[in-house]
């Protein structure tokens, strides 16, 4: 057992805890979209009164133009731009549709289209804005200024954005790390549970690596900056959001495809509803008119809507709970899991070693808990996790700790002190050297034998030479792990798998405590890998979740892989999924649950706007459809799907897709 000279965990100040970030919420009025519906509302507004009391139309004419042009000129430009890309747009197709009805006359009719068609838009945009808001909000911590060191000391106080690989930076103690880099003088515990999900600060020294983002605590740290600005753990989050906010769902896409078609063909019906009645004798203005009606009505604008905004709504949701789901894709894709493999250590445990033996050799002088508090005591001023495990162990007891003298850590070995006179030595049983014989050398190795075989690492304690007992140290479960099993075998309808590298009689003690029943242990990461693709092969759709850089390969080869944000998040960021940025086991299921119910919106709404167009285009032909009421029904229905969509946004959805998963 390697330890390493540090101060004890009790005597070290703790480090203000940086708490979860400031929510952030971007101002509906601060979307250029927003603020140009806003006027082309406002316009209407005071327009509509005005004509509607008779009055003069210098009066309500130049507002009724002002609402054409700021709720039309940017969908109109869109529509144009895609137009020389040879691509028809439906936004396109309704500023076109307003401007044909006032050309008839029907100015409030043109207008009214115009409003709710820019509202429609700002509610979208309002949708993917709160997505970045809800992540950024974990995530935004990095600090506008570093002090660079330069030579003779000098210290400059500069952009973090100046930065370069290679400078020399001071964080002070309580400042935020302002880059990626590894500490080349200086120790201090560091807050990094923004990043890496770690509960407790993390001592960091020479050689360690720090992130940009993470709160120093009571010591001051000289690091050297090793990423650029643009390539932090940081940056590369942020990057994610702007990606999740612009991806398109399959879904989506497929409604892309089919928009195009079946815009020219709602061209070319447009066509043939204006020239056919007018061929047979209709007047110009009522066949006009009612093709008008017709290209509103039948435009796919609600179809369209219809997809993103339960997506969008579900990754804000689940990010300001902590779950970076990188894209619509993916959200998409955690509702249609239907088998899920986890990663054993730090994933299903927290990666915390914890004393669960301690085992005193028979016919020796030191009981239980004088075992424990000899060890702890000799343990005290080391820092390897292992050795906190020993001290925390006697602290819950209410041990209290001996002073000890003459200090000493072997690699690979472990400590030496002198506690109440007595020379104390602690470490692996293999390695320690000990003056046992016969039957106490016997006693080691049975004891040390059991211990292992119940999953545990044995450690042992010698005192004056000889050998005093035994400590069994395992890892810690997480307290909500058994309940997400639980919880993934109602959403699934099969019980997940568990796919470690750690050996089989741990795996299988870990499984038994959880209910998992099937156990793949001692794999290599490429076993992991072969592990999922036999699931995949026999049709399932799987979800991995792991932690590390063992586990990247099966989260990149899963149909959804979900990253814990502990060591080694470099690699799951670039290659999970989505990332439980907070290491909260319980919110895998309660996405998965959010996914369905964001995906079952999406048939809700399609179901809705192709009600909707059907109704109002067999009006229009059969009968005699109203411009007002055609552009109140369709654009309504547009508004109806959008808001259904944002109903995901609600603390409430998140409270009940936790429930759902929970039954």
């Amino acid at each position: 057992m390697t330890s390493a000279l540090a101060p004890a965990p009790a005597d070290r100040a703790a480090p203000p805890r940086g708490g979860g970030p400031a929510r952030r919420r971007t101002p509906f009025l601060s979307l250029p979209e927003a603020r140009w519906a806003a006027t082309a509302t406002a316009c209407f507004l005071l327009a509509l009164p005005l004509q509607l009391t008779g009055a003069p139309a210098w009066t309500w004419g130049p507002l009724y133009a002002l609402t054409y042009a700021a709720g039309g000129w940017e969908p109109g430009w869109a529509g144009l731009c895609a137009l020389r890309e040879k691509s028809l747009d439906v936004d396109l197709l309704m500023v076109v549709a307003a401007l044909g009805a006032a050309a008839i006359g029907q100015v409030l009719d043109g207008a009214l289209l115009i409003v709710i068609f820019s509202t429609s838009g700002a509610l979208e945009a309002l949708a993917t804005a709160r997505t970045a808001d809800s992540v950024r909000g974990l995530l935004d911590l990095a600090p506008a200024t570093a002090t660079r060191l330069g030579a003779g000391e000098a210290e400059e106080t500069v952009a973090v954005a100046d930065l370069a690989v290679g400078d020399i930076v001071l964080v002070r103690p309580g400042e935020r790390v302002g880059a990626d880099g590894r500490v080349l003088h200086g120790r201090s515990d560091v807050d990094q549970a923004t990043i890496t999900g770690e509960p407790l600060p993390v001592t960091k020294e020479r050689g360690d690596e720090v992130f940009a983002g993470t709160l120093n605590g009571t010591g001051a740290l000289r690091l050297r900056v090793e990423r650029d600005a643009s390539d932090t753990v940081i940056a590369r989050i942020v990057r994610m959001v702007e990606e999740a906010s612009q991806t398109k769902a399959p879904t989506q896409l497929f409604i892309e495809k089919v928009e195009q078609r079946y815009s020219l063909g709602m061209v070319a019906a447009t066509l043939a509803v204006f020239l056919v009645p007018l061929a047979l004798g209709d007047d110009l203005t009522g066949a006009l008119l009612r093709a008008m009606t017709f290209m509103i009505v039948a435009s796919p604008c609600a179809v369209v809507l219809a997809t993103m905004p339960p997506l969008l709504s579900a990754i804000a949701n689940a990010g300001r709970h902590g779950v970076l789901v990188k894209s619509a894709v993916v959200m998409e894709r955690l509702g249609q899991v239907d088998a899920v493999a986890f990663d054993k250590t730090g994933t299903l445990t927290e990666g915390t070693p914890r004393v669960t033996d301690v085992r005193p050799l028979t016919g020796g002088d030191v009981d239980a808990d004088g075992l424990l508090r000899l060890a702890a005591a000799a343990e005290r001023p080391s820092e390897h996790p292992l050795a906190r495990a020993v001290v925390d162990a006697a602290r819950e007891r209410g041990t209290a700790l001996p002073v000890a003298d003459g200090f000493a850590a072997t690699p690979g070995v472990g400590v030496t002190a002198t506690v109440d006179g007595r020379t104390v030595a602690v470490g692996a049983p293999a390695r320690l050297p000990t003056a046992a014989t016969g039957a106490r050398a016997a006693q080691v190795a049975v004891l040390a034998a059991e211990l292992e075989e119940d999953g545990r690492t044995a450690v042992l304690v010698t005192v004056d030479g000889g050998p005093a007992g035994l400590l069994g140290i395992a890892d810690r479960l997480r307290p909500d792990a058994a309940r997400t099993v639980g919880a993934l075998t109602s959403l699934t309808g099969t019980a997940p798998a568990l796919l470690t590298g750690d050996n089989p009689r741990a795996a299988a003690r870990l499984a038994a405590e959880v209910g998992i029943e099937e156990v793949r242990a001692g794999l290599l990461p490429e076993d992991k890998v072969r592990a999922v693709r036999e699931l995949e092969a026999a049709g399932r759709k799987v979800m991995v979740v792991g932690d590390g850089v063992n586990d990247a390969p099966a989260l990149a080869a899963a149909h959804t892989g979900v990253a814990m944000g502990r060591a080694g998040s470099d690699l799951a960021l670039e290659t999970a999924d989505a990332i439980v940025v907070r290491d909260e086991l319980a919110t895998v299921p309660a996405v998965v649950s959010l996914s369905r119910r964001a995906r079952a919106l999406v048939v809700q709404n399609l179901v809705v706007a192709g009600v909707f167009i059907a109704g109002l285009v067999v009006w229009d032909l059969a009968g005699d459809l109203p411009l007002p009421l055609g552009v109140a029904g369709h654009e309504g229905s547009t508004v109806l799907v959008g808001l259904n969509g944002l109903r995901l946004l609600r603390e409430a959805a998140w409270r009940r897709a936790r429930t759902d998963a929970s039954r």
